[in-house]
């Protein structure tokens, strides 16, 4: 069983490196094509695969560096690295974004016409590139590699709309439709960056991954025999998959070792739907104060005596 979750880890990382490597190329050969055929709405293409090309290295980094074991210094491990690189791919996307509209916006007012032949060239060598990237990937059943399949989908959708807008160039004199496409191509990644920020943020401040879950797996192990208050219950995700559940469970009864064995097992039936990466749960018994509760600490003490 180990070995085959190995060998489709390892697939995973050499779909990946693949992907990257022929994204990495071609955003290269997009920014030089953009600057020869005078095409915005080709830089702003080239934006969004630079984008796309980050996300798939950091992704292949983190699947390699995701294999690495927690040790005493980074005792969850590397997962939440995948955090920083967001950050890094969100700040390189906005900076991308607002150089192309600096170039494109000028162009509504002052047109000028890009070389419809390059662009209609580019934008074949686009949809091919970016088709086989998806197709490479379709396979991957990570998280990470459905998101970034995504995101090739919609390179070559990108592409398509370069093609059919380099035709009509070249039949028809309308050079504004460059200008156009390239500014609803970054509004198109701005949003789509501000949206994964919030959420890539959310998770950086330790934000439960939503409040449904929090509210149901309290309720989950209230209804446990026993159980008659959870309390100090945090609840977050390391990197949107791997998630983080700690809670304190006070129990009505000075239960036996049997009755414990069988409230842990409990437990853990209870919990499994959540697939949680790590669990730490505390049992307290009556009269038993909370570790964690320290203004109420002399109530306590009080009532023992």
């Amino acid at each position: 069983m180990g070995h085959n979750h190995d060998h489709s880890k390892d697939l995973s990382s050499e779909r990946l490196g693949w992907a990257f490597l022929l994204n990495f190329c071609f955003t290269i050969i997009e920014f030089i094509g953009g600057i020869l055929t005078n095409s915005t709405a080709i830089l702003a293409d080239a934006v969004h695969d630079l984008g796309d090309s980050l996300s798939l290295g950091l992704a292949w980094v983190l699947n390699k560096l995701g294999k690495k074991q927690a040790n005493n210094q980074f005792t969850y491990g590397y997962r939440r690295l995948s955090l920083a690189g967001a950050f890094v791919n969100a700040i390189v996307l906005i900076a991308g974004s607002a150089w192309v509209l600096v170039e494109a916006i000028p162009r509504l007012w002052n047109p000028q016409m890009p070389i419809a032949e390059g662009m209609v060239g580019l934008a074949i060598l686009g949809i091919a590139v970016n088709g086989f990237a998806a197709y490479k990937l379709s396979a991957g059943k990570s998280l990470n590699e459905r998101i970034i399949n995504w995101h090739l989908m919609e390179d070559v959708l990108g592409w398509v709309a370069v093609l059919i807008v380099g035709i009509v160039l070249h039949f028809v004199n309308l050079p504004i439709l460059d200008p156009l496409l390239s500014i609803a191509f970054t509004l198109f990644i701005l949003f789509n960056v501000i949206r994964n920020l919030y959420e890539t943020a959310r998770l950086f401040f330790q934000a439960a991954p939503d409040n449904g879950t929090v509210t149901e797996v309290i309720t989950t192990l209230k209804q446990l025999p026993h159980v008659v208050d959870v309390h100090h219950v945090h609840f977050w995700s390391l990197d949107g998959e791997h998630h983080v559940l700690t809670a304190h469970l006070a129990l009505d009864d000075d239960i036996d070792t049997t009755a414990r064995r069988d409230l842990k097992e409990q437990i853990d039936n209870a919990l499994a739907p959540y697939r949680l990466s790590h669990t730490t749960i505390e049992l307290e018994l009556p009269g038993e104060r909370c570790r964690d509760d320290k203004p109420h600490h002399h109530d306590h003490a009080a009532h023992s005596h």
